[in-house]
């Protein structure tokens, strides 16, 4: 039964929107200038694009230096090395990065085909591991992976940023307090305009260089977009899909790719609840959003704000269309869901991350974006990928719960 919530109340709305603060839902102590005299050394693996945003980003957390960087490619990895820390150490291997006694931690940010092998070894290293996402390239890796951090005490976060970002730690208190009344459906999309080719000069480079546009290397658009708000409707569901149907295709990008330029799925979950889930690279309008559909309101969610939509209410008029004393539903305008105060700065969600990696190493706690839930991501967007694959329903099995 669904409790009634009115949206009316002072304690949450103020100028207009729904508000509460990034401090009040508990910003790491460290991204607010907080640290302890030891920082925590990472190693720094693969320094491409990914990984030298990383880099940069780590310059801004004071709890943390960036001790080492590694890539196989020299001007990647000189890239990285320019946001490292002084006397910081270069590889072009990764073992050897992992043979370094004086790094506590590493930063995995390599092809999805590497994540397995890197992060194993790490972890046989006695390394703490920040992992990007997605985990894993197929599901046998990720259950094994899952039972090796389980048997390792070590810190393993994987690179589900927004987990860790108060707008959607707002949106989940908000589905939690059933403002939105009962959850039956999400609608995610993550769309671009983009060929996601880089630019290679030599041949031989091509498949190392371009490795997303590819199935040997990696799950396409599920995996390395749209495995976010997969992973978000587990955050705000608690669970993982029963099933899932799927289409896809390489529509408009004949440029002798096998990963699809565009894919549509529908997740089902316990209760009926069903999540569309789709990406195209031909076309990028409202390209990151997610809308969460209750029987009392909608949020919809973009980058950095979510406004709340509550359902249409029904007014009496006197005459529509001949009908006297004739009802008719009024759209409500959306609020914004505010989740920090006014001048209060609003860093890259990967900052939150990064910073919280830190926090579980120094201070022995279990990261909110741990091996186990990354395990239901990486399942749910295999089985997807299947289902377009196959054109047929997909379902969770009991062996997939690790």
């Amino acid at each position: 039964m669904e409790k009634h919530v009115s949206f009316s109340r002072r304690k949450f709305i103020t100028a207009g929107g729904i508000l509460l603060s990034g401090a009040a839902l508990g910003l790491p102590s460290i991204l607010r200038g907080a640290s302890r005299a030891a920082k925590v050394r990472i190693g720094l693996i693969g320094t491409g694009s990914r990984g030298t945003g990383l880099a940069t980003l780590l310059k801004q957390i004071p709890a943390v230096e960036l001790a080492a960087c590694c890539d196989p490619i020299p001007a990647h990895l000189a890239k990285g090395m320019e946001q490292a820390a002084p006397n910081a150490k270069s590889y072009d291997n990764y073992k050897a990065l992992l043979d370094n006694k004086d790094l506590d931690a590493v930063i995995i940010a390599t092809p999805l085909y590497t994540h397995f092998e890197i992060a194993s070894a790490a972890l046989d290293a006695g390394k703490h591991v920040y992992l990007e996402k997605s985990m894993t390239y197929d599901i046998p890796q990720s259950l094994a992976l899952l039972k090796k951090v389980k048997d390792s005490k070590l810190v393993f976060q994987v690179g589900f940023q927004y987990r860790y970002y108060d707008l959607y730690k707002r949106v989940k208190q908000a589905i939690d307090e059933q403002w939105l009344g009962t959850i039956t459906g999400f609608e995610c999309q993550y769309h671009q305009n983009s060929n996601w080719r880089r630019p290679n000069n030599d041949p031989a480079m091509e498949r190392k260089i371009n490795w997303r546009m590819y199935r040997e290397y990696c799950g396409g658009p599920l995996s390395e977009l749209c495995a976010h708000q997969i992973d978000m409707v587990h955050y705000f569901l608690g669970t993982h899909p029963v099933s899932v149907v799927g289409t896809g295709g390489i529509n408009f990008w004949k440029d002798g790719r096998d990963t699809y330029d565009s894919i549509r799925t529908v997740y089902e979950y316990p209760g009926g609840v069903q999540a569309s889930v789709s990406s195209m690279l031909s076309n990028a309008y409202r390209d990151y959003n997610i809308r969460i559909l209750g029987t009392r309101a909608t949020i919809d969610i973009s980058r950095t704000k979510a406004l709340i939509y509550p359902e249409p209410r029904t007014v009496k008029r006197e005459t529509i269309d001949g009908v006297t004393n004739a009802t008719v539903k009024v759209p409500v305008a959306g609020e914004e869901l505010v989740y920090r105060a006014p001048g209060e700065a609003n860093p890259e969600p990967t900052i939150y991350a990064l910073t919280d990696f830190a926090a579980c190493i120094r201070d022995g706690k279990k990261p909110a974006s741990s091996a186990a839930t990354a395990h239901m991501a990486s399942v749910a967007i295999i089985m997807g990928n299947t289902a377009a694959d196959t054109h047929q329903q997909q379902v969770w099995k009991p062996e997939y719960n690790g």
